[in-house]
């Protein structure tokens, strides 16, 4: 290929200075906004850091998580669940059918744990405790935040060696790929089952909090819901950033990507919807079982009802409806919508319910919106680097 061959043919230092150049046109809609966004929220980090948290956030004693968590790390999290779906569905299930977007869903997922992570430093009061989960210390053993901890700890690193390959491959470290893509199948499983406990240990943080999570969202099952929810979200992540990424890098796109892309999106839409229908049905015995009719007629049932219905029951029929005709613009509405719930879902049970009947109330502050847009775009940004640079939309 012709990156391996610029690495070979000259020294290191050469290939990587080129690769620094711009590969694209610089003065686009998306730069003229994000670049102000992005140094905009550095000067911010800078306040946060230098002033305290309370400089730039209006978290206080009733409400210690706000954006950052409640959608930097719940929501951003569940976004990144395609990342395990789809590698276990291509190395374990051997669907070979999706194995042209592994890379690509791979490679978001990774960023995306990455730049949570980063912003999970911000929200800490004491950014330099961060340790103190991972080593069980002031936490213990036993502590669902010291599982959370090591289960995010290492799945990022199980998916830095998932990529590995395609960036040996842009290196044109031959000898590296073959050694790093064997070690694939063992690092896979290992991921997927790091994922699926830590998906579901995000729910389990809930569980102490009875007292303050409004009766309609507060379950015994919320790790289970917050398992099912992660494979709906991750593969709706996939259809929405899918879409982008074949418009925008359409010349990365092997011709076998375009050929299969809409088999592919339609099987997607059909994996969502069985995951939908079961999170659906989980809810409703829940919800029977609950006996929290009372709460309906109330502001709390509306939003519930616009979570439930507007954003999960329509959408996941939607995608059924899209698989059966095979209408590829209804599955990117549903995939939208499903993300915007998924969205609504972390938030109400984060930040919204949470709280519910206390009289201080929470809103994020100018510098909390801020500073989250600063890590997506920042995150787009070293996304695209990489997607211009390595093989990430083509194969070996």
């Amino acid at each position: 290929m012709q990156h391996a061959t610029s690495a070979r043919s000259g020294s290191l230092f050469d290939f990587l200075k080129e690769e620094l150049k711009p590969k694209a046109p610089f003065l686009t809609p998306f730069n003229l906004i994000s670049i102000p966004v992005i140094l905009g929220g550095l000067v911010l980090v800078v306040i946060r850091f230098w002033k305290g948290i309370g400089a730039v956030t209006n978290l206080n004693q009733s409400y210690p998580w706000g954006l950052w968590i409640g959608f930097d790390v719940m929501t951003g999290v569940a976004f990144a669940g395609g990342a395990y779906i789809i590698t276990f569905t291509v190395y374990v299930l051997h669907a070979e059918k999706y194995h042209s977007i592994v890379r690509a869903t791979v490679l978001n997922g990774f960023l995306s744990y990455l730049f949570y992570a980063g912003a999970l430093t911000l929200d800490l009061g004491r950014p330099w405790h961060i340790i103190n989960p991972i080593i069980g210390n002031k936490f213990g053993y036993n502590s669902i935040l010291f599982l959370v901890a090591w289960h995010f700890m290492l799945y990022m690193i199980s998916e830095f060696i998932e990529f590995s390959p395609v960036a040996a491959e842009w290196l044109g470290m031959e000898k590296m790929r073959k050694f790093l893509t064997k070690m694939t199948l063992g690092v896979v499983i290992f991921g997927v089952t790091l994922s699926s406990l830590h998906q579901s240990g995000l729910g389990a943080l809930f569980l102490f909090s009875k007292p303050k999570l409004h009766p309609l969202w507060y379950t015994e099952f919320l790790p289970v819901l917050f398992l099912i929810s992660s494979i709906f979200a991750g593969i709706s992540m996939i259809i929405f950033e899918g879409g982008i990424s074949h418009k925008v890098f359409a010349s990365r796109v092997d011709p076998d990507g375009h050929e299969n892309y809409e088999n592919i999106v339609f099987g997607l839409a059909k994996g969502a919807a069985i995951a939908m229908y079961v999170y659906l049905f989980v809810k409703f015995v829940i919800f029977i079982h609950g006996q929290h009719w009372d709460y309906i007629p109330t502001k709390w049932g509306a939003l519930f009802l616009v979570e439930v219905i507007v954003f999960t029951l329509i959408p996941c029929a939607l995608f059924t409806q899209a698989y059966r005709e095979r209408r590829l613009g209804m599955v990117r509405i549903a995939a939208v919508m499903t993300l915007i719930g998924i969205i609504l879902n972390r938030l109400n049970i984060s930040m919204i319910a949470f709280n519910w009947n206390s009289p201080v109330s929470y809103v994020p502050a100018v510098g909390e919106i801020w500073i989250t847009l600063m890590v997506v775009f920042t995150e787009i940004w070293v996304f695209r680097w990489v997607v211009l640079r390595m093989p990430v939309l083509s194969e070996h």
